[in-house]
């Protein structure tokens, strides 16, 4: 490779951690270890990683939840390698947002092969792990929400209401869209949701020194202001 580049991985067994590095120093790559789920997400965000090669059975969350977690602010390329062979697994990691997945024992060459398949099929991209508008701060890999500099407490719901709004920050999400990704697809009809979580998140979100953040697009849905 001509230019370094950056691997996470994420494996609560030395051995395989040291031999994915001795694998992966000499083609160019830093390597950065994590040896349990939740270290590993602070070190993606820390280090922003070109690839992420991740365990699905680690000692405090799932590798499957770690997926998910990540996929909250970040398309980073993943290859799970893993000793689960069960097809219910694969599907499981590739629906979560692996991009591919290996299994152990493995082969230098194929995981090399792999990593350099995943990593042309990424889209580049300049992710950041905090949305910043003002005086709101949203820490989507810490799942922290900060306004003034001073922490709000949301609900699991009014958290995935927001998280929604920033992903798509200075855009209209329709209340169709929004229903869908915090309620389930059964609740896209179930609008009065809606209102009533709109209006506990202005109610922690906009003060007098934050001014108005949700605005309301009549008869289609809501928009995150994405600027002062």
């Amino acid at each position: 490779m001509s230019a370094e580049r950056i691997a996470l991985v994420i494996d609560d067994e030395p051995p395989i951690r040291r031999l994915l590095r001795l694998t992966l120093e000499p083609q160019g790559y830093r390597v950065f270890e994590a040896e349990g789920g939740q270290l590993g997400l602070q070190e993606a965000a820390a280090h922003r990683p070109d690839v992420i090669v991740l365990d699905l059975g680690l000692p405090d969350i799932e590798g499957i939840t770690v997926l998910r977690r990540l996929r909250e602010w970040s398309q980073t390329p993943v290859l799970v390698l893993t000793v689960r062979d069960r097809e219910v697994d694969k599907v499981a990691a590739l629906d979560a947002g692996a991009d591919d997945y290996l299994t152990k024992p493995f082969g230098a060459a194929e995981l090399l092969a792999r990593l350099r398949a995943v990593q042309r099929r990424a889209p580049e991209a300049h992710e950041e792990p905090v949305f910043v508008c003002g005086g709101l701060a949203v820490d989507l890999a810490a799942r922290v929400v900060m306004l003034n500099k001073e922490e709000v407490h949301l609900t699991a719901t009014e958290y995935g209401l927001l998280h929604e709004l920033v992903r798509h920050a200075g855009k209209v999400v329709t209340h169709k869209q929004l229903l869908r990704a915090v309620w389930g697809p059964n609740a896209e009809e179930q609008s009065q949701y809606l209102r009533v979580y709109i209006t506990h998140l202005r109610k922690k979100l906009e003060t007098k020194t934050s001014g108005k953040l949700i605005q309301t697009e009549p008869g289609i849905g809501y928009r995150l202001l994405a600027t002062d």
